[in-house]
């Protein structure tokens, strides 16, 4: 059987084992061990985890943030159950479990201690260690639990991570710059390679999320253009992936994305690339963008079919959800969800970039803080909430100050929903503010050290991705 065939029959057992799984929690919740249906659920799952685990050698689902892990396959889960796996989720993480391990001998008779032991009331105080001294005291014998502590995602090498994210990154960039050139010089646009440079986003995304959230601290002032259109297309593709899209749905979000400013190539060079502020009559031109991009985008060669979600996204990227953005609406309607996941990131990135008449950059928390508290900004804020989610309440190249004084830039974000402001960070000057020789990485959630502020990389001359990439 080829790869792609055994990890399609892995996500649909995936998909099985999890909806069994929830079915005897819930029945359990519900009956008494006795009751007819509780046994009907436990025979599904000791029947389903039981095949895979003779076939497997064994069987492991792990629970890393937002996402499920059976043996080596991250589940792919959609809208439709996201929800209700979510509360297999809690149900692990509430005592402090991040993986349980079943081995092929599992019986029957495990099942209902086991699913009971996850539905009582965790300790407080210890909640992994207290259910395991409880499962010591069940017949339990071939289901063993580990602590999230000890569970992480299953990531290429570091290194190599990098390089393969680094190298999706910068073609990206060279496909955004040649389009957007191309268009301004009224050339035929290669619409198969911009395809293809979404595509290995949304594969890098899903395969190796942190090494391409990092590849967005690269922001070049003279490259702001095409980095924010790949870091657009990035933040929104994450986006889309932890709401449950699909493939197919990601590479159409991822799209209209890179494409989502592709209007300002028909506005003077002048306009777009001025320092300082705008006169009215300029600002009312670049408030043509969307419009242009919708139109330029219906006018381009190359698509199978009309790209209308394309279209709108870029149409409708700046309207806000009150509909107060630009451009202005005669009518009642509401943007798209693609085109308020686009808004949301493009927001993100701009708030968080140095652009020709932006020379002070946000700090990445403020930004998203401003995001998620301000309605006048007029962002979805569902969609902000998953992109906090997602990126941490510090996100990765944020420049923060320790309560130890030291200087860090944040490193990677912890997907605990309670830590989230408890990441990853790379230390790299000591309480007097003298560099490190070499950067130690520190993860917060250990509690040692935590973070008290936030601080501007340019004030102190630091270039965060020098730390990162």
């Amino acid at each position: 059987m080829s790869e792609r065939a055994d990890n399609a029959q892995m996500q649909e057992t995936g998909r099985r084992l999890l909806t069994a799984f929830y079915g005897t929690l819930s029945a359990l919740r519900l009956y008494p061990v006795e009751n007819a249906t509780v046994q009907q659920a436990i025979d599904e799952l000791h029947g389903l985890v039981g095949e895979t685990a003779r076939a497997e050698g064994g069987l492991e689902l792990r629970i890393v943030g937002d996402f499920f892990f059976l043996n080596e396959t991250r589940l792919r889960l959609d809208l439709s159950n996201f929800a209700t796996f979510g509360s297999i989720a809690r149900s692990f993480q509430d005592h402090g479990i991040g993986a349980m391990e079943v081995q092929p001998a599992v019986d029957r008779s495990e099942w209902a201690p086991f699913v009971s032991l996850l539905l009582r009331k965790p300790d407080p105080e210890e909640p992994f260690g207290s259910f395991v001294d409880r499962l010591a005291q069940t017949p339990v014998q071939h289901i063993d639990v580990r602590a999230e502590s000890d569970v992480g995602e299953p990531e290429m090498e570091s290194e190599e991570a990098l390089t393969a994210a680094k190298r999706t990154y910068a073609q990206s960039v060279r496909v955004a710059k040649d389009v957007l050139t191309d268009v301004r010089l009224g050339k035929a646009v290669n619409v198969r390679k911009v395809k293809r440079a979404v595509q290995n986003i949304v594969d890098q995304v899903l395969n190796n999320e942190p090494s391409m959230v990092t590849m967005t601290t690269l922001r070049d002032f003279d490259e702001y253009t095409f980095t924010h259109s790949v870091n657009v297309c990035i933040f929104s593709v994450i986006i889309g992936q932890r709401l449950g899209l699909s493939k197919l749905q990601l590479y159409e979000l991822g799209l209209g994305a890179l494409f989502h400013d592709i209007g300002k190539s028909r506005l003077p060079l002048e306009v777009i690339n001025k320092p300082g502020g705008l006169t009215d009559e300029e600002w009312e031109l670049l408030k043509q963008h969307p419009t242009e991009g919708l139109l330029q985008l219906f006018e381009m060669h190359g698509f199978a079919d009309v790209p209308y979600r394309q279209m709108l996204m870029a149409y409708e990227h700046h309207m806000k959800i009150d509909l107060s953005g630009y451009p202005e609406n005669k009518r009642p309607r509401r943007p798209g969800l693609f085109s308020r996941i686009v808004q949301t990131a493009d927001g993100f990135d701009a708030g968080t970039s140095v652009r020709s008449y932006q020379y002070q950059p946000w700090p990445p928390d403020e930004v998203l803080k401003e995001m998620r508290d301000n309605p006048r900004r007029g962002y979805d804020p569902l969609l902000v909430k998953v992109l906090v989610n997602a990126t941490g309440v510090y996100p990765v190249g944020t420049l923060v100050v320790l309560d130890t004084y030291e200087l860090a830039v944040v490193a990677k974000t912890n997907h605990d929903p309670d830590k989230l402001h408890r990441p990853q960070v790379k230390v790299i000057s000591d309480a007097m503010g003298v560099p490190l020789a070499e950067p130690v990485l520190v993860d917060l959630a250990a509690g040692a050290r935590s973070i008290i502020k936030t601080a501007d990389p340019q004030k102190y001359g630091i270039r965060v991705s020098d730390y990162l990439v």
